[in-house]
C-alpha cells in the first residue's frame, strides 16, 4: 500500500469512469444471463459487500428476491436454477469469496462474477465474467473498483428489471462530478481536514439507500491513515450512535438524502457535535433545498441532486481526506 499511488488512483477516477461509460454504451455487460432469474445472491467481503448491500436493496424494491451475504458465511441460499449467484472480488482472489463460490460450482445456479482481473481464480469459476474496467489500483486500496462495482450492479439491476435508462450517461455525469470534486478540492478539503481531525475518530452517516457510502468512507479512514472510524445509517443513528455525542468529541461526515436528518441534527445541536455534509437534499431523489441547518460545513459538487450520481461519487470526499491524512503518517 502506498499513499502517493492511492492519491493517483483517486485522481484517475474521471478517466476510468469515462472508459466504463464507453463500455456500457457499447453493450450490456451482463449479456448471456439466463432467463427466469427470480433470486439474486451477492457474495463478497469488505467494499464488495458494501456495494452488494445497496444493489440487493434496490432489487428487492423492484420485486426481485435479492440478498447480499458475507462470503465468509458457513451457508447461504441453496443452489437452484432460478438463483443467480454474483460473487464480487476486485482481485478475484478473495479466499472467502472463492470458498463460497465453490458451493455453487456444480450448478444448477448460474454464476456471474464481477472482478477487475478477468484471468483470476474467481473468473475461472464463473459462467459469466463481468470485468470492472477500473484499471490497476497501484495504491493497493479498492477505490475505483468500488465505484465501478456500483455502476455495474446498476447495469445488472437494469437488465433484471427491464429499466431502459441511459447508464452510460449516468456514469459520464458521475465522472464529471468526480472531476468537479477533484478540481475544486482546495476550496473544500482544507476545512474538511480540520473539522474531521478530532481525538475520537470519524463517524460516517448515510441513508440506507446509499449506506455503502458511509461504510466505504469509514473503511478508507481505517485502511490508509489507520484512524478509528465507523459507519451508521441516518435513521438508525438516533438509536445506536446518538449516545456517543454525549461523551466523545463527535465528528461526522453526513451524506445527504435521508428523511431522518433533522432527527439526528436535533441531538447534534444540543451537544455541539461537528457535522460536515456532502451533497444536496436528495429526499425523494430530487434536490429539494439547500444546505442542512446547523451543519458545520457543506460540500457540494456537480450533479449532486441526482441520487445515483451521489451513490457513484460521494465517497471521493472521504477518500481524499484519507489520502491527505495517510500521506502525513507515511
Amino acid at each position: 500500500m502506498n499513499s502517493e499511488l492511492y492519491l493517483a488512483d483517486l485522481e484517475a477516477k474521471p478517466a476510468a469512469l469515462a472508459t466504463l461509460a464507453d463500455t456500457l454504451a457499447a453493450g450490456d455487460p451482463f449479456e448471456g444471463l439466463p432467463d427466469g432469474v427470480r433470486r439474486v445472491l451477492f457474495l463478497g467481503m469488505g467494499s464488495s459487500r458494501y456495494a452488494a448491500g445497496v444493489a440487493a436493496l434496490r432489487l428487492r424494491a423492484a420485486g426481485i428476491d435479492a440478498y447480499a451475504d458475507y462470503a465468509s458465511a458457513a451457508a447461504s441460499y441453496p443452489a437452484g436454477p432460478e438463483t443467480l449467484v454474483v460473487p464480487i472480488s476486485a482481485t478475484g482472489t478473495s479466499r472467502e469469496t472463492l470458498d463460497a463460490v465453490a458451493r455453487y460450482a456444480d450448478g444448477p445456479s448460474f454464476v456471474a462474477a464481477l472482478t477487475n482481473h478477468p484471468g483470476s481464480a474467481l473468473a475461472q469459476a464463473a459462467d459469466l465474467v463481468v470485468p470492472m474496467h477500473a484499471g490497476e489500483e497501484r495504491g493497493g486500496v479498492s477505490c475505483r473498483t468500488f465505484q465501478h462495482t456500483l455502476a455495474l450492479l446498476l447495469a445488472l439491476e437494469a437488465r433484471l428489471t427491464g429499466d431502459g435508462r441511459d447508464l452510460a450517461g449516468l456514469v459520464r455525469r458521475s465522472a464529471e462530478a468526480s472531476a468537479d470534486l477533484l478540481d475544486r478540492r482546495q476550496e473544500w478539503l482544507p476545512l474538511t481536514l480540520e473539522l474531521l481531525d478530532g481525538p475520537d475518530g470519524v463517524y460516517t452517516i448515510a441513508p440506507v439507500e446509499r449506506l455503502s457510502s458511509a461504510e466505504q468512507s469509514a473503511l478508507m479512514f481505517r485502511e490508509g491513515p489507520r484512524r478509528p472510524a465507523d459507519a451508521c445509517e441516518t435513521g438508525d443513528w438516533a438509536h445506536v450512535d446518538v449516545y456517543l455525542t454525549k461523551t466523545l468529541d463527535y465528528r461526522a461526515l453526513l451524506f445527504r438524502g435521508s428523511g431522518y436528518e433533522d432527527q439526528a441534527m436535533d441531538w447534534v445541536r444540543q451537544r455541539g457535535s461537528t457535522v460536515v455534509t456532502v451533497g444536496g437534499d436528495l429526499v425523494g431523489g430530487d434536490l429539494l433545498g439547500g444546505d442542512l441547518k446547523d451543519a458545520t460545513a457543506a460540500i457540494r459538487y456537480a450533479h449532486d441532486g441526482d441520487a445515483d450520481v451521489a451513490l457513484l461519487t460521494e465517497t471521493l470526499v472521504a477518500e481524499l481526506v484519507a489520502a491527505d491524512w495517510w500521506s502525513a503518517v507515511s
